[in-house]
């Protein structure tokens, strides 16, 4: 496979890369976001969509007419709501999810900002945030845009993806490695 400037290959971000370009040029990069990040709450929020976009049962004209009644009703127009009908039609919905993660990566680089995911055992407050944030900008060298998610099951701590390091601080791990020590003593 040939090698890019950008770790980013892939359907998800062959796509998430055109609606950028398309978004430069228009000057619309941060409503495509802004309409992208509603989208994606839609989705964590609904198990019909994920049923819809994850399901190869629907057609594609019945995937196009729901994604369009619903990009519709939310009120996701222009470069944001012409991409998701795209995407209905071409049958590559299951891949939206990859795509506007692609797409946070290319808009907040160029930004000059990196991009960390972060999941949680529970929900961080803005100043837990933007502490997260301050330190990872010293980690980085430069800002840094955070996606947080909440699992439960890490009962404690964070897990930090920023590019190719992984930094875990979850009780989880911390108690299964506990655990895997305790079985080689034993």
């Amino acid at each position: 496979m040939a090698q890019t400037s950008s770790p980013i290959s892939g359907v998800a971000e062959r796509y998430a890369g055109s609606l950028f370009e398309l978004a430069r040029q228009s000057n619309s990069i941060a409503k495509v976001e802004a309409d992208l990040n509603s989208f994606e709450a839609m989705l964590e929020g609904s198990a019909d969509l994920t049923r819809l976009i994850n399901s190869p049962v629907f057609s594609s004209e019945d995937q196009a007419k729901a994604i369009a009644a619903i990009a519709d009703k939310a009120g996701i127009t222009g470069l944001a709501g012409n991409f998701l009908r795209v995407v209905a039609q071409n049958r590559r919905l299951f891949a939206i999810p990859g795509m506007i993660r692609a797409f946070r990566q290319i808009a907040a680089e160029a930004r000059g900002e990196t991009t960390a995911d972060v999941t949680s055992a529970h929900a961080l407050t803005v100043a837990q945030q933007t502490e997260l944030k301050a330190a990872l900008k010293s980690v980085a060298g430069k800002d840094v845009a955070i996606t947080v998610t909440v699992d439960p099951s890490l009962l404690g701590g964070l897990v930090v993806k920023m590019g190719s390091r992984q930094i875990d601080t979850s009780l989880k791990t911390k108690l299964n490695s506990l655990k895997l020590a305790l079985k080689e003593v034993g």
